[in-house]
């Protein structure tokens, strides 16, 4: 059995702001009749709309899957993510950045540390008490109704979609990534690209009609290190994404002086 030392962790905080109207979608069970078709998921204690992790986690290595040209092999539920086949695939040419960063599902043969954490984000305080004095439609979340054309009969079927309005902001969000060998300061890499992609693309339901355009803003970078891992060392804030992937050779660096790989 192989040793796994963990040397540290990178964590990165953020707010994510809602450029235009964000879906995820949760349940619609208990929905009245004429409610909304698709509703958005929300704490069930706050009744507040939230982001899970496993959303953005999940459009992240996707994304990713595609600018590497990954194939998408493993269907898990209702979608389909890259895995590599064996070990020596997971291993190979300094190892399959996907799985090393994002993880292998359980029942594969091989396994190794997942390096990324993604949490659920809330709305902040802020923002949650500006969406209850706004008065929408719902509570904390606005209506998008759509029309759906029958492409045979061009009969139109409207359909309701809830969204959480544009210039709501949800925070702080909270990426952590573990370093396990010297290879993982490269790989931190991908995550800040990861970010960047799903800025360019979107979040949630809906994108190509609109809704999901998402900016990370107020982004700030520590690390613990094992050896003293009760103090946390400060890299920097950074206003949004591009500064921080601009930073990156420097970060390199810091984290090879402050979470050693020994």
């Amino acid at each position: 059995m192989t040793d796994i030392n963990l040397f540290g962790r990178v964590i990165i905080t953020a707010n994510v702001v809602a450029q235009t109207g964000l879906h995820i979608g949760g349940s619609s069970t208990g929905l009245e009749i004429g409610g909304v078709d698709k509703a958005v998921i929300r704490n069930p204690l706050t009744k507040q709309p939230y982001i899970p992790g496993s959303s953005l986690r999940g459009k992240m290595r996707s994304q990713t899957e595609k600018r590497l040209g990954k194939p998408q092999n493993n269907k898990i539920a209702q979608v389909t993510i890259h895995t590599c086949k064996n070990e020596t695939d997971y291993k190979k040419d300094g190892g399959c950045v996907v799985c090393h960063v994002f993880g292998v599902p359980a029942e594969i043969g091989y396994s190794g540390p997942t390096r990324l954490v993604v949490r659920d984000i809330g709305l902040t305080r802020e923002s949650a008490q500006a969406l209850d004095d706004a008065n929408t439609e719902l509570r904390y979340a606005e209506i998008k109704t759509e029309v759906a054309i029958d492409r045979v009969t061009s009969a139109a079927t409207p359909r309701s979609l809830e969204r959480v309005p544009a210039g709501a902001v949800f925070g702080p969000a909270e990426l952590v990534f573990g370093i396990y060998e010297k290879a993982d300061y490269a790989r931190l890499k991908t995550v800040i690209e990861a970010l960047q992609l799903v800025e360019d693309d979107y979040l949630g339901g809906a994108g190509s009609r609109g809704s999901g355009k998402v900016q990370f803003t107020g982004i700030v970078v520590s690390a613990r290190n094992r050896e003293d891992y009760s103090s946390a060392r400060s890299f920097g804030t950074f206003e949004n994404v591009q500064s921080l992937a601009d930073a990156f050779p420097n970060l390199e660096k810091w984290l090879e002086n402050n979470v050693p790989v020994k």
